[in-house]
């Protein structure tokens, strides 16, 4: 795990504002955070460079992508060990319909994130893609009504 990075308050504001909207420009960020365009660049450089921000992305609805079916899988392999973990792990990223993994604590080790076209190319993903690995001890799968994003992540008593 890394350290924890300390923040100022203009950071958070930035972070805050870049969250909500990773397109907004150098010079309004800066304006709504009271930097010069200047300083604020550099902030956000400093933000990347120390790992705080992470990437930019595009949220994509994956049932506009003809991808409607959302499902967690929970996934038992057996042995857990270092090779096997990492090779299951890269399997799974390499599948187009995954579109998250966690590697848990407790009964199961991985909590897959998957978008499928239909009932039917889960049931595919399930059998062809999982269980048919020879690690794979069991799957859990739960399908998905509807979700929500939570806020932006800022650090505890931001």
């Amino acid at each position: 795990m890394s350290a924890s990075v300390e923040l100022s308050p203009v950071d958070l504001q930035i972070l805050r504002l870049l969250q909500n909207d990773a397109r907004i420009t150098n010079k309004d960020l800066a304006a709504a955070v009271g930097l010069a365009p200047s300083t604020c660049l550099d902030r956000v450089a400093r933000l990347r460079e120390t790992g705080v921000i992470t990437g930019q992305h595009a949220s994509v609805d994956a049932a506009k992508l003809g991808r409607p079916l959302e499902a967690f899988l929970f996934v038992q392999v057996r042995p857990h060990r270092r090779p096997l973990v990492d090779a299951f792990v890269e399997h799974l990223l390499s599948l187009p319909e995954v579109r998250a993994v966690y590697h848990l604590t407790g009964p199961d080790d991985f909590l897959a994130h998957v978008a499928t076209s239909s009932a039917g190319e889960l049931q595919r993903l399930v059998l062809d893609e999982l269980t048919a690995r020879d690690e794979v001890a069991r799957v859990h799968t739960n399908l998905v009504f509807q979700h929500w994003s939570g806020g932006p992540l800022l650090p505890p008593g931001a």
